[in-house]
């Protein structure tokens, strides 16, 4: 939603201009020429006054602090579910200005397996969420439904059948897998079904500076595998929260027992 991180930089200086010249040049003005009587405050100047303190706030904590994001898809399943709000971690990779993503200050880099929030390169005005499977340097292989790093596989264990709900309804019967990378491990669904080829198989090499990222629905996932590694320049920050869950097409509508959940 680049659009709104636009909108938003734009409200606050704006309201922040007009406030700070109404308050140095302005409002003197005003009381000069009202002399006795108590002058008249513009509309502009009041509006301004009053949301410039919000809009800062909003501005600073959604920049530098954390940031909300809704999951529109499927492609990170069972981690994450269509329709969980979730935050993320702005200052976890460095802090950066809104709307260029410019790093000023070097904080931090992610680790493998981090979920992360980044702008793709072919899709810049636009917040996807991966995972972070591959670091700078990195060699990783995908073949038959299994990552290699640097020579070294994955361990895979088979939990059962996965059974979804709501609008994730359509991943009911996918195999349900645990994945064990070196020092973390998460949940990952395949479709077990016979097919000529599979998709997205090939070898990548991770340029210093960029990311290789992929979704925990390994079908149902438009990811590094099919346009490339992520430049560190896209990050956006690490998610770490989900603090609701609102899927229509689910009982209920609200998943409560999501609220809350930390994002591994």
């Amino acid at each position: 939603m680049k659009w709104f991180e636009t909108a938003l930089v734009v409200l606050t200086l704006l309201t922040g201009v007009i406030w700070l010249l109404d308050r140095l040049v302005l409002a003197r003005r005003r009381a000069r020429k009202a002399g006795l009587l108590e002058p008249k405050e513009p509309v502009l100047v009041d509006y301004s006054r009053a949301f410039f303190p919000v809009l800062f706030v909003v501005l600073i904590l959604r920049s530098f602090v954390a940031e909300p994001f809704r999951i529109p898809s499927s492609s990170m399943m069972p981690t994450l579910l269509i329709g969980d709000f979730i935050l993320v971690n702005k200052f976890s990779y460095g802090i950066r200005l809104p709307i260029t993503n410019r790093k000023v200050i070097d904080i931090g880099e992610p680790a493998r397996g981090d979920v992360v929030v980044f702008r793709p390169p072919h899709q810049p005005d636009q917040d996807w969420i991966k995972r972070v499977i591959g670091l700078p340097g990195d060699t990783v292989e995908f073949r038959d439904n299994q990552i290699s790093v640097n020579g070294v596989p994955f361990a895979y264990q088979r939990e059962g059948t996965y059974e979804g709900v709501g609008r994730g309804r359509e991943m009911t019967g996918a195999s349900l897998y645990t994945e064990q990378m070196p020092d973390r491990a998460h949940e990952i669904l395949h479709i077990d079904q016979a097919a000529p080829f599979h998709l997205g198989e090939g070898t990548w090499t991770v340029p210093q500076g960029h990311y290789f990222v992929m979704g925990d629905n390994r079908d149902r996932s438009d990811d590094g595998r099919f346009w490339g590694t992520l430049p560190e320049s896209q990050l956006r920050g690490k998610a770490f929260l989900i603090w609701m869950n609102v899927d229509s097409s689910a009982p209920g509508w609200v998943d409560w027992g999501r609220i809350g959940q930390g994002i591994r």
